[in-house]
């Protein structure tokens, strides 16, 4: 395991899996993990700015305000399935336009693609329900409007990276007969890279300075407490160069999955820090790439 400052820092009394306090906020703060990070999100803008350029998606609104929208990239003007993708940035930053280049890759493999926009954290007052309810809103008005967006509405695909690995799982745990009044199954499967799925030890890391944890956010938003909503194959992913708690949010998530008889498969990627599983989901030859379009394909 990397040793990191707060690792090396003296220990102070163990706040949760034997880990200090220190030790629990560095496990959730990846840019202690991944000292090329501005290289890699510089790398990032680039592509996604030129895809942008490329390919000039269509603005569509889903909700009232001006940040309830998608950026939607048709594959073809027919019937196909469609991925819907939900940014990370530690729920406080990122915006649909960074990611555009991720459409290439869904694209090779016939589905059409859409990037969330939504608020973050800090303008909805530490709510992260306020989120979640906008994201899981995105999804049902693609689902009702399937057919207009020429999207085959039983190949609809959540995927998410980071903080939009948790709100992605947020989406497919979702209870979408009471919550919307649709079926109870919208979705034909999730691909979620280096996610929380359990709050319960984010609430007592640093994000809790920034974040409103409450009792009824803790439950509603931890996939992990909600295996009977889930219907769907779900593809999970981290790297063996992040921090030690996504890597055991992301296999305890699995494990569960796997234990109550889920459809779950998970992809370990040697050498790779958290910010570099983007770009295996980007690279349609990678790990994630290929196994993404085996799951759509197959949908």
């Amino acid at each position: 395991m990397q040793e990191t400052p707060a690792a090396r820092a003296p220990k102070g009394p163990p706040v949760f899996l034997g880990m200090d306090q220190a030790e629990l906020d560095a496990a959730y703060n990846q840019s202690v993990w991944a000292p090329n990070q501005d290289a890699v999100h510089e790398r990032r803008a680039a592509l996604g700015a030129e895809a942008f350029q490329r390919l000039q998606p269509r603005r569509i609104a889903y909700g009232a305000s001006e940040i309830e929208a998608f950026d939607f990239f048709p594959c073809a003007d027919r019937r196909a399935p469609a991925v819907i993708f939900v940014h990370g940035g530690a729920w406080r930053s990122g915006r649909s336009r960074d990611f555009a280049h991720l459409a290439d890759a869904f694209h090779m493999a016939g589905a059409h693609f859409a990037a969330l926009d939504f608020i973050n954290i800090d303008d909805a007052g530490g709510n992260l329900l306020t989120m979640a309810q906008q994201v899981r809103s995105a999804f049902a008005h693609i689902w009702r409007n399937a057919a207009s967006l020429n999207i085959d509405p039983q190949r609809l695909y959540v995927a998410g990276h980071s903080s939009g690995g948790h709100l992605g799982g947020c989406v497919f745990a979702a209870d979408w007969s009471a919550g919307f009044g649709l079926p109870a199954k919208i979705l034909a499967g999730a691909i979620l890279l280096s996610g929380m799925y359990d709050l319960a030890p984010v609430r007592i890391s640093a994000r809790s300075k920034y974040v409103n944890f409450t009792d009824e956010t803790v439950a509603e938003l931890s996939a992990i407490r909600h295996l009977d909503r889930i219907n769907c194959p779900v593809l999970l992913g981290y790297g063996t160069l992040e921090s030690p708690e996504f890597k055991r949010q992301t296999q305890t998530f699995h494990d569960t999955l796997v234990k109550a008889g889920k459809q779950a498969q998970l992809i370990v990627a040697d050498g790779t820090n958290h910010f570099e599983m983007l770009e295996a989901l980007h690279n349609p030859f990678g790990l994630y790439g290929r196994a993404a379009r085996a799951m759509i394909a197959g949908g």
